[in-house]
Order: structure tokens, then C-alpha cells, then sequence
């Protein structure tokens, strides 16, 4: 049985936890039919109660795994700590502020099939959709996406999601250099500039129920803006060989 691991980075996510152990556990109950799976939380350095359900979540079951930062160093950073930490056949990533339902994780597995290495949840392709998100959120996602896809060359409609399966070589063979939200781009840039098969999941974005947001909308469009212009002078170094 091959091994999988649900990587949940958390920050200040106190309100959301009971209702995302809640949901994961029936969904846990669906993957051990056939896959030796582990939930692994990144705690990025959490001011509120994170800390201590995740804590209590993992004292409670064993197939629950937790790896806490001592202070808070952003998105890009707890997935670069959860990643290289793993051993998996097979990776997800997904939100902790379920706008991406985990009870659709089995069906995003079935999307990675032989010869594809990454399958990436797209709201923004034609059979997706959204609910309920601010439309300056959009146009900004949208935007940027478009900007890769001109730079990679790959009709990919969507660079932004967390929620993605990924062969466990595939991304732990990427290195995340930028802390912020800017690090889930990177985990799928990478892969594709280097010629991995990239399968994308329609699905639909839905805005949070419960705590806030923690992007910082102007720092991150300012560094996805950097990572573009370093894409587009470095392109022919990065591609694969």
C-alpha cells in the first residue's frame, strides 16, 4: 500500500480546527482503504489556541503527525518545513480554512493517475468556479495567473491553489525560497518549467466561514512580480535538460 500524507499548514486557526478535525477524520476514514496515510499540520508560529488542539489531535491519534514553529515565518516557510520532513509516495496540500472542501481530497487523488505528477484544484478553469470571494481577490489571482501561464508556456488556468496531490519526489525536489504565499507558485512552476506532467482538478474556490484571511495582498503581487521578472530572465537555466 502506497503511503500518503495530507500536509495542513495553521496559523491562528483556532476557530476553524474543530471543524476541520471533524471533517478530516471521516475523510481519513475514506483514504486508509487504500492508501497508509498520515495528517501532518504545520503550526507557523500560532498566537491563539492552535497549538494546543493540534496538540491534543495528535495525542489522540496516531496517524495524526504535528510540527509546531517557534515564531511565525508565513505560508511558503511551513510548507517548506512539512515537505522536508516527509518520506511519502504521494503529497496534498491543502488549506486549513476548508474554502477547498478536504471531503474532496479522494476525488483530487483520482485525478493522479500514471504519467501525471502534480494535479493543481483550479477554480479558474472553465469548469470551475467561485463563491462568495471579493472580486479584487479575483482579478488579482486571475491576473497573475495569466502572467504565468505567458511566462511557462503551459495552459494551466490556475497558479495559486494550495490544494494539489503531488508525486512526494516531485515536490520535495523543489525549493521553496520565498516564505510567503508566493511559495505555493513556486511548487508548481518549478515542476512544470522542468517538463512534469501537470493535470488540473475544476473545482470551486469558496470564501472562508471562519477566522481571517492572512495574506497581505500588495506584498505578495509585489513578489509574485519579482519571481515573473526572474522567471523571464532565467527561463532557459531553469528548464530541464
Amino acid at each position: 500500500m502506497k503511503s500518503l500524507t495530507v500536509l495542513i499548514p495553521c496559523y491562528n486557526e483556532e476557530e476553524v480546527l474543530p471543524h476541520l478535525f471533524e471533517r478530516l477524520l471521516r475523510v481519513y476514514q475514506d483514504l486508509k482503504k487504500n492508501w497508509k496515510t498520515e495528517l501532518l499540520f504545520v503550526n507557523d508560529g500560532s498566537s491563539d489556541k492552535t497549538k494546543e488542539l493540534l496538540d491534543q489531535f495528535a495525542k489522540k491519534y496516531s496517524f495524526v503527525r504535528v510540527m509546531h514553529h517557534a515564531q511565525n515565518q508565513n505560508l511558503g516557510a511551513a510548507l517548506r518545513t512539512g515537505i522536508k520532513s516527509t518520506t511519502c509516495d504521494v503529497l496534498v496540500t491543502n488549506d486549513s480554512d476548508c474554502t477547498y472542501p478536504p471531503e474532496e481530497i479522494p476525488l483530487l487523488l483520482t485525478h493522479l493517475q500514471p504519467g501525471v505528477d502534480i494535479v493543481t484544484a483550479s477554480p479558474y478553469h472553465p469548469k470551475g468556479g467561485v463563491q462568495n470571494v471579493p472580486e479584487y481577490r479575483l482579478f488579482l489571482s486571475k491576473t497573475v495567473s495569466a502572467m504565468y501561464r505567458v511566462v511557462t508556456g503551459k495552459k494551466i488556468y490556475t497558479f495559486t491553489s494550495l490544494f494539489r496531490a503531488y508525486r512526494g519526489d516531485v515536490a520535495r525536489s523543489v525549493s521553496i525560497t520565498y516564505n510567503d504565499f508566493l511559495g505555493v507558485t513556486e511548487l508548481l512552476v518549478y515542476p512544470l518549467l522542468q517538463n512534469y506532467h501537470v493535470k488540473e482538478y475544476p473545482t470551486v474556490l469558496r470564501v472562508r466561514k471562519y477566522g481571517s484571511s492572512k495574506i497581505k495582498i500588495l506584498g505578495v503581487i509585489q513578489n509574485h512580480l519579482k519571481f515573473l521578472f526572474y522567471l523571464t530572465t532565467n527561463k532557459r537555466k531553469l528548464k530541464k535538460k
